[in-house]
């Protein structure tokens, strides 16, 4: 197929003959500025608490190493060619995830608004956790961390250091007397004692609420001219936070023995569906296949652009950044078990929550400047 033919194609497919209004529709719909501004603009969107959460968290549960088999597995079979067909949909019918499908199969719009709900959903899921996220950064202001002691008018008055050096190892868990939980529920959520019980607004949170809306409203006030080039920053500025982290950890004593946990395969766990099932969840969530958002960014891309290189090395970075992420933590874990003397193994079975105290022990051994860094990514 000539090049002609590839352009009339392209023109039946996103301009139905006899519409009028076609042509008028794809020459308004704009390009990115440079390329780089779609490269960064996807990085943001696919990078973030997948990568840097929930990833570690999965090979923590799932056998270390192992883990890796069917993630990667998942990457080569599903994740690369779905993120592709994705972008590719876009950028070859200059639509977004609704009236892409439609211009293809009317039949399959449906898809199209259901990813949308899911967006709407996430989207606002995303905006509290930007929320807490203020809330903390502003909180750190001050010469000692709030969540670092017990002597604030929300702790329970039960005297439990953050450092847990009064913790043996068989009591090494996350419950609800450590400073850093009684300030995530007492003081930034003041959970209340059950549905029946509404409370009230925390002013505190409804303005760190407003703010998230502002910064994320003049990130795209101006569609993809204002989207691009925020995404300067907010696409490498984690990079740059995690991987400081990543090189301050790997240097503590004792994170040899994190990293080993972590590659260290127990191949018995490749017997086990979950193992499948949690690999396969995570390529999809990361890679943020079917929410039609890899659609509508592509639909921005010149048509003659080689997307199949761009999806190629987004998914590598998307990959890369998840093991890297795992580095980091698995470090601070060692370090932290190293200190306490007590097996990994036994801090594991806390649960998915013992990644957020991870984190807060990691801050309180940091500077005020590093601590303000670290909350805004």
């Amino acid at each position: 197929m000539n090049t002609n033919e590839k352009n009339e194609l392209h023109a039946a497919i996103i301009v139905p003959k006899g519409s009028p209004e076609g042509p008028k529709q794809v020459e308004d719909r704009g390009h990115w500025g440079t390329k780089a501004e779609f490269i960064l603009t996807v990085m943001g969107a696919i990078i973030g608490p997948g990568n840097v959460w929930r990833f570690p968290y999965l090979c923590y549960r799932n056998g270390g190493g192992v883990f890796f088999i069917p993630y990667i597995l998942f990457i080569i079979t599903c994740g690369i060619p779905l993120f592709f067909l994705e972008t590719a949909l876009g950028q070859f019918t200059s639509q977004g995830g609704i009236t892409c499908w439609r211009k293809i199969c009317p039949l399959f719009q449906g898809m199209g608004y259901a990813s949308h709900v899911i967006i709407t959903f996430g989207a606002t899921s995303y905006i509290m956790i930007l929320t807490w996220s203020f809330f903390y950064l502003f909180s750190s202001f001050s010469a000692e961390l709030p969540w670092a002691s017990c002597g604030n008018e929300w702790n329970t008055g039960i005297p439990v250091s953050q450092t847990v050096n009064n913790l043996n190892a068989s009591k090494f868990k996350l419950n609800s007397t450590l400073p850093v939980v009684e300030f995530w529920q007492r003081r930034v959520l003041k959970v209340s004692s059950g549905i029946e019980e509404v409370g009230s607004l925390r002013w505190e949170l409804v303005l760190c609420l407003i703010l998230s809306w502002v910064i994320c409203y003049f990130c795209i006030w101006k569609g993809i001219k204002s989207t691009g080039k925020a995404a300067y920053f907010t696409a490498t500025f984690p990079f740059l936070i995690l991987f400081i982290l990543l090189i301050r950890g790997v240097t503590l004593p004792g994170a040899i023995d994190g990293i080993i946990y972590y590659l260290y395969p127990d191949i018995s766990r490749l017997s086990d569906p979950q193992v499948w099932m949690d690999a396969g969840t995570q390529v999809f969530f990361s890679y943020a296949i079917g929410l039609s958002f890899l659609t509508s960014l592509g639909s921005y891309n010149h048509y003659n652009n080689n997307c199949y290189r761009d999806c190629f090395y987004l998914c590598l970075l998307n990959s890369a950044t998840s093991i890297v992420a795992g580095f980091a933590i698995f470090s601070v874990l060692g370090f932290m078990t190293h200190e306490q003397g007590v097996d990994i193994s036994e801090v594991a079975e806390s649960g998915k929550d013992i990644f957020g105290f991870i984190y807060n022990f990691w801050l309180k051994r940091l500077p005020v400047m590093w601590i303000f860094l670290f909350m805004k990514i």
